[in-house]
């Protein structure tokens, strides 16, 4: 690492968290949508000027032959709930799985699986908890071990007596949909619709990517209409996304690991786009960021094996590597596939984007307005070039509604 480098990376690990701090009541927290997904009102920044839209007239606003890329992750009902005898309640959030680890394997896994927990009340727990589920006609005894834990971490072992049944049929049938703490409210049956994107296909997050709850089918069609292509890539959004950043130095912050998967072609339209991408949701950004570095990597090492194609927290700023072009990290990323015979990229990154990060593969970003102090306030502050103060502050005094359920705004970059 040469001195420019760790200059760079010792600047952003000293940013202190409170200078992102804003007056955030609960009244402006939005805890339903709209009844109408893209009647939510839009904040337009470009080039430092700001305006505002309605969320519908989004195609408008995009350039024609540019490609949108959307998270297709779908909210898991991930949240168990087990009664103790003695009354005491044990709530379970499913993070990630263990046993099997392959997300779709253990979804299908039939009498048993292990995940990766986090326990509310956990100084209760006890021995094996057991609960009954009824599916259809049948009654279904599942019980809940605790075979470790590791900070706040829990690893659960699961069962349930009639292995006709898989993981999946269990989180249908007695789990809950685990809408975000700040809405102070139970999850209702409106929410099972609500809180997924239109497009949402593959199970596996504990939260939303909130900027796709604005979309619906006749946005999409117009902006297929309008000649703007559409991908998908793949996050599961852990827990984390709500985790605040407690230090006041961001170095002193441990971001968590998120699955990622990416299609080859998906990676062959970045390249036929680069410079003309929009990103639906500070996930999508991640990933599409994350792709950047993993070609990175592979020009570093071309015989590194898939597993070992994962993205730390610090990756882009801390460790020697190639100042590549958008280009040529994609190719390399590309070519790496192919000659290794795989249609997707599976991976995880844990790496965060923060006020002097720059940006490799996202142009525009469509996103939601985020709480104060979290690293998704980091990643839009980075994206608009520190000018994250003005935005809010427009969208405070201009009623506009914040977080999971509230509006939306439209960044177009440099």
């Amino acid at each position: 690492m040469d001195k420019n480098e760790s200059n760079e990376l010792s600047f952003i690990q000293q940013i202190n968290i409170n200078a992102f701090d804003y007056p955030l009541s609960d009244e402006r927290i939005a805890k339903y949508p709209l009844p109408q997904r893209d009647r939510s009102k839009l904040l337009i920044y470009r080039n430092g000027a700001i305006s505002e839209s309605i969320f519908n007239r989004l195609p408008d606003l995009l350039p024609a032959k540019s490609l949108i890329v959307f998270n297709n992750t779908r909210v898991i009902q991930a949240r168990l709930f087990f009664s103790k005898e003695t009354g005491a309640l044990i709530e379970i959030l499913c993070l990630e799985p263990e046993e099997p680890s392959d997300y779709a394997l253990n979804f299908q896994a039939r009498g048993q699986c292990r995940w990766k927990c986090l326990v509310g009340n956990a100084k209760r727990w006890k021995g094996v908890l057991k609960r009954m589920i009824q599916i259809g006609n049948e009654e279904v005894t599942m019980t809940a071990e605790r075979l470790q834990t590791v900070g706040a971490t829990h690893h659960i072992l699961f069962t349930w007596d009639k292995p006709v049944y898989t993981f999946a049929d269990i989180l249908d049938a007695a789990g809950v949909l685990p809408i975000p703490p700040y809405l102070h409210r139970k999850t209702e049956h409106s929410d099972l619709l609500a809180y997924q994107t239109v497009y949402a296909k593959i199970k596996g997050s504990v939260a939303a990517p909130t900027a796709g709850l604005h979309f619906t089918p006749e946005v999409l069609k117009a902006l297929f209409e309008k000649g703007i292509k559409q991908e998908e890539v793949t996050l599961h959004v852990g827990a984390g996304t709500f985790k605040p950043v407690q230090s006041n130095r961001i170095g002193e912050h441990e971001m968590h690991a998120e699955y990622m998967a990416v299609n080859r072609s998906t990676i062959a339209s970045l390249l036929e786009y680069e410079g003309h991408i929009t990103a639906v949701g500070t996930t999508s950004v991640r990933t599409l960021e994350s792709l950047y570095y993993v070609g990175v990597m592979i020009a570093v090492y071309p015989d590194v094996t898939p597993e070992k194609l994962i993205i730390n927290q610090w990756t882009p700023y801390d460790i020697r590597l190639p100042h590549l072009t958008t280009k040529e990290a994609l190719q390399l990323l590309l070519n790496y596939l192919e000659n290794n015979q795989l249609n997707e990229l599976v991976t995880s990154t844990q790496m965060i984007i923060a006020p002097g990060y720059h940006f490799r593969v996202v142009n525009h970003l469509i996103t939601n307005f985020h709480q104060p102090k979290s690293t998704l306030l980091l990643l839009v502050s980075a994206f608009v070039h520190n000018d994250w103060k003005r935005i809010y502050h427009y969208a405070l005094s201009h009623d506009f509604r914040f977080l999971s359920y509230g509006d939306c705004s439209l960044l177009i970059g440099d």
